[in-house]
């Protein structure tokens, strides 16, 4: 259901409504970069509104890149069903790429490095549930490659403490450390969201995404989204990022109206009623 969230005070000055974004904004847009949990979907299953979303902007023609901390085991069945051009996983270690009828895996770290780092990983994951009370993997830790997950809101509750901790072991391990609204993320590498946003402009289109950034729109819910926040001028919150108010140092241009799904959706809503309203105008 879709709930009303109003922007804090004293973050007005840098998100709006998206209800306020003018249709400049979303002329001659040339894709949809998204997180995935708690943006397109709800306990873990994405909603209806999203999944039409995602086939209505599909149908438009314009491309959908999705950029989660879940795993590669966990993506690959939703990038064969999805209408996406792509998920990159592990915070941007592995991409899923369409391939025809079937999928293609590709790597940021080559298979040394990759072996390498898995023993560490093994190292850090075990400290952190020894000296974290109630720290616990994440349910889907199987299908990692390239990081850890420690659960703080998925089928476990972590306080914030405790998050602060895991956050600071796998820091001091010379990890990537990044919280979401489930997991706390942890990987070597210099790899992120963000770098997986250009890679995935490159990879897909042959292009550069600095020299049309404000021609993509990106969506996502928590704290982990603030480099994309930062680095994408049509930035897009779904309204429950709210959530995360008092940890967010860098906000969205917008934020929607309605939570998770139905936020995407939203998005997607205005994002098509100005392509249609360009190609009206041309």
């Amino acid at each position: 259901m879709a709930t009303t969230s109003p922007v804090r005070a004293d973050a007005e000055q840098s998100c709006r409504p998206l209800a306020e974004a003018p249709a400049a904004a979303w002329r001659g847009l040339l894709g949809v970069m998204t997180d995935i949990d708690d943006t397109l979907t709800r306990e873990g299953a994405i909603e209806t509104a999203a999944l039409q979303a995602l086939h209505k902007l599909a149908a438009a023609g314009l491309p959908v890149i999705a950029i989660t901390g879940r795993p590669l085991g966990w993506s690959l069945p939703f990038a064969q069903a999805w209408p996406v051009h792509a998920i990159v996983a592990e915070n941007g270690a592995v991409a899923v790429l369409r391939n025809g009828d079937g999928l293609l895996t590709e790597y940021v770290q080559d298979q040394t490095l990759r072996a390498h780092n898995a023993t560490l990983l093994r190292q850090v994951a075990q400290r952190i549930l020894e000296e974290v009370p109630g720290a616990t993997l994440a349910a889907d830790s199987a299908g990692r490659v390239t990081d850890i997950a420690i659960d703080h809101s998925e089928f476990t509750h972590l306080p914030a403490p405790a998050i602060a901790q895991v956050v600071a072991l796998m820091q001091q391990a010379g990890m990537n450390a990044t919280v979401s609204s489930i997991h706390i993320n942890g990987w070597f590498g210099s790899h992120t969201k963000f770098s997986a946003a250009e890679w995935m402009v490159r990879r897909l289109f042959a292009r550069t995404l600095d020299d049309e950034i404000q021609r993509w729109v990106y969506v996502g819910d928590s704290t982990n989204d603030q480099l994309m926040f930062q680095h994408f001028p049509n930035s897009v919150g779904v309204a429950n990022l709210m959530h995360f108010s008092h940890a967010l140092k860098i906000w969205p241009a917008y934020i929607t109206r309605a939570d998770r799904g139905e936020g995407f959706a939203e998005l997607a809503s205005a994002v098509l009623l100005a392509r249609q309203a360009e190609a009206a105008a041309s």
